[in-house]
């Protein structure tokens, strides 16, 4: 074999090794500002767990396999509570031609998680982004709809102080406490409670050149 091909060859296959564990390993955050920076009160945990959406999901998060696939994670948590067949990261994507290495290199955008989500369901999967605070709020009193299945994107910089960034399904609003409560597909992480302004300015914030956003399926 030609030694330059053979150079060539080794370079590629360790930039992608290397691109996977910078993907597999993103920046951490520690325990103790998880903890801090967002609300998991007993109370209000049990509160946002009775909500009609968050309900559906029994108490229950299938953890994402590895740092890169929060995005087919959060679509197989949120077929499984709508009652859809495609309930693991691999049936969700199963033809896709997405993460096949096992990795999605560095991450699914959210318009490419919206191709994924749409290969294997007959329910309307639609994108929403480049919202005001006042829309966004407006969303999330609608997260609380049975019928509906939000999917957010958004940058965990924002919230925790480092991090990348990141999908989780939403499981609704409390509404008199203007919280969100956000079904972190990360077992680090575990769902949570954060305002709902602080949760827009997350997702207020651009990947790939575009706005993050809202995946919506109904």
């Amino acid at each position: 074999m030609n030694r330059g091909l053979v150079f060539s060859l080794v370079g590629g296959i360790g930039l992608l090794a290397g691109v996977i564990f910078v993907v597999a390993s993103p920046p951490q955050v520690s325990p103790e500002a998880i903890q801090s920076s967002v609300t998991r009160t007993p109370e209000l945990l049990s509160r946002a767990w009775q909500m009609p959406v968050a309900a559906t999901f029994k108490h229950s998060v299938t953890w994402q396999s590895n740092a890169s696939r929060c995005g087919p994670a959060s679509v197989a948590n949120a077929y499984r509570s709508l009652g859809e067949e495609e309930t693991t990261e691999a049936e969700v994507l199963e033809g896709t031609g997405k993460c096949w290495t096992g990795f999605c290199i560095i991450g699914l955008t959210l318009d490419e998680l919206t191709e994924v989500a749409q290969q294997h369901t007959e329910r309307k999967v639609s994108v929403i982004r480049d919202i005001t605070a006042a829309e966004f709020r407006e969303h999330m009193k609608r997260a609380n709809d049975p019928n509906r299945r939000y999917i957010i994107n958004f940058a965990r910089e924002k919230i925790f102080g480092a991090g990348a960034g990141h999908h989780s399904p939403i499981g609704g609003y409390l509404e008199a406490q203007d919280m969100v409560f956000v079904l972190d597909v990360n077992e680090n992480y575990r769902p949570w409670l954060v305002e709902t302004d602080r949760l827009f300015a997350a997702m207020d914030t651009l990947d790939g050149g575009k706005k993050r956003g809202l995946l919506l399926i109904q």
